[in-house]
């Protein structure tokens, strides 16, 4: 049962999705200082700041200077200051130097966001029908790109402050339980053969998501729900960041340069497993997905136990067979992981954590990019990194659909990601 992201057409419909998905970004913003609007802690990340530039940029680059013929630019050195990747557009700030744009200041990139925000009402209030079915499907890529960038202020934001040794909280915990206990680990089996797979081409979706295309699966077993902090914790204590048999080579080498011997944020004091969360330190969950592990150490943990990692095809196929529901941005709380819910069957596809999957990022059988500088947007990274599916407690629950392909280099940790087992039949 997939999820489809509609394409809105209707002035009304899209200026009140325009405006959800805008203020939900400043709402993410408000808590934060001045002070941690400005912090950039690895080259991978990017400052809250930029972050609330660049999906401003993004809109007057793709639409307004485009398709309006009244816009007025804000600032001429924005396009260098916030263009990300697009080397069509021009040339860029350097990505690793975004924490040191002290200027402009948060106060003049919320001016530059409220110039955008006007100039954009004003455009779709005064285009036509046909106008605005034309650029429909633009300002939906302009809203799902926005939308990631949601969850990547919170992964950034949370990288940064872990740095700090206060520790600090900067979100309240929503009232929600936190004392469940996942149901026992169990097997669904899936008979496999001749799948389609890809967006099924009904409303919105990333180019990378098609086309839509026939898999052929051999049955296999898929685990009723990711790995837990807890069942982690023991590969941990066996001695699993120790022991060479159960990592790949480069896996290997990586943990042993850099001394990894437990997911990120995660600390052992006075005998217990804490974690670093945007609302502080706190035990960790035993019961709730283990978080922020990379492509490395969910394939090491699944060797340890006899298993391995589903491909993204495993997955999609079997996710297809339930709704799409779970913990997202709006329903849980950002950086809140919960146990999944009791049941023998498949839970928690979707939201709580990004799940791993054995897939690398290559294009599907006859993708082509879109031209011009947005076929950028996402073929050219199709090296290197790997496939996550189902969305996590920080993605916006309106971004989500079955065919969504997030992808990342396998030893990036600092996202919303864990795993789930699988195995063959027979």
């Amino acid at each position: 049962m997939a999820f489809d992201s509609p394409i809105l057409t209707d002035c009304g419909d899209i200026l009140a999705r325009f405006t959800d998905v805008r203020t939900t970004s400043t709402r993410l913003a408000a808590p934060l200082t001045p002070e941690d609007w400005m912090l950039q802690s690895m080259q991978e990340a990017s400052p809250v700041k930029w972050n609330l530039a660049h999906t401003s940029w993004f809109f007057e680059t793709f639409l307004l200077q485009v398709h309006d013929a009244d816009y007025e630019v804000f600032h001429a050195d924005f396009c260098y200051l916030f263009n990300s990747y697009y080397n069509q557009i021009g040339k860029m700030h350097p990505r690793p130097d975004r924490g040191l744009l002290s200027r402009p200041t948060s106060d003049e990139v919320m001016r530059y966001r409220a110039h955008v925000d006007e100039a954009m009402t004003r455009f779709i209030e005064a285009s036509s029908d046909q106008e605005l079915s034309e650029i429909a499907p633009l300002i939906a890529l302009g809203l799902a790109h926005e939308e990631q960038h949601q969850e990547l202020l919170l992964t950034d934001l949370k990288h940064a402050l872990s740095l700090n040794p206060l520790l600090p909280g900067v979100y309240d915990l929503p009232s929600i339980k936190t004392g469940n206990s996942a149901p026992p680990l169990s097997w669904e089996q899936m008979e496999g053969g001749l799948c389609e797979i890809g967006w099924n081409g009904k409303g919105f979706a990333f180019d990378n998501e098609g086309p839509r295309h026939k898999v052929y699966l051999h049955p296999f077993e898929l685990a009723n729900r990711p790995v837990t902090a807890g069942e982690y914790i023991e590969f941990i204590e066996a001695g699993g960041y120790e022991n060479p048999n159960f990592w790949l080579s480069d896996a290997w080498e990586l943990i042993k340069q850099d001394e990894w011997c437990a997911p990120l944020y995660w600390r052992k004091l006075d005998g217990v497993w804490r974690e670093y969360t945007l609302h502080g330190e706190r035990p960790v969950n035993l019961e709730a997905p283990v978080c922020h592990v990379s492509s490395y150490e969910a394939a090491a943990y699944a060797s340890w136990v006899g298993t391995r990692l589903p491909t993204e095809f495993e997955w999609e196929a079997a996710a297809s067979l339930f709704p799409l529901e779970g913990k997202f941005l709006e329903n849980g709380a950002p950086d809140a992981p919960q146990p999944a819910a009791d049941g023998e069957r498949l839970t928690q596809l979707f939201g709580d954590v990004w799940e791993w999957t054995a897939s690398p990022y290559v294009a599907y059988p006859g993708f082509n990019p879109p031209g011009g500088a947005i076929g950028e947007y996402n073929g050219k990274f199709m090296s290197g990194q790997m496939v996550l599916r189902g969305g996590s407690c920080a993605t916006p629950k309106g971004h989500m659909r079955l065919s969504y392909r997030n992808f990342f280099p396998p030893d990036a940790r600092w996202q919303f990601s864990g795993f789930r087992l699988a195995r063959d039949c027979g």
